[in-house]
């Protein structure tokens, strides 16, 4: 059972920056990839970024590209999302989700495990 905690939302201005943590334990013995997700209140989630098991590959989307950077450090089990450049409209729950697999992007419901979500709120 991997168990994923999530740390560092927080309320911000526009134009600030955050950098979000996802702590991991539980390890499967298997290679996983690793993504954020964004829950805006009563719409569905969507996959922001997403990084392979070893780093070298990554996806955004298009909302984020060249405000967001993911990566992961599997020496400490830590994902981390930093979010430059933040807008109002990125006011969400954040979610930190794992994928057994090799490949970069997944679904939400090809999602194995989910952490509780942290908070960020961007005030204009």
């Amino acid at each position: 059972q991997m168990i994923l905690m999530e740390s560092g939302g927080d309320s911000v201005q526009a134009g600030g920056s955050l950098r979000l943590s996802c702590a991991a334990s539980g390890f499967p013995g298997r290679p996983y990839c690793m993504a954020w997700f964004r829950q805006f209140p009563g719409k569905a989630r969507e996959g922001v970024s997403f990084i392979n098991w070893n780093g070298r590959s990554t996806y955004y989307t298009d909302s984020v590209k060249g405000r967001f950077t993911i990566s992961r450090d599997n020496a400490k089990n830590t994902v981390y999302l930093q979010m430059n450049s933040l807008k109002p409209e990125d006011t969400a729950m954040y979610l930190c989700a794992a994928a057994w697999g090799n490949q970069v992007v997944f679904s939400e419901d090809d999602a194995n495990y989910w952490g509780q979500g942290t908070q960020v709120t961007v005030s204009s």
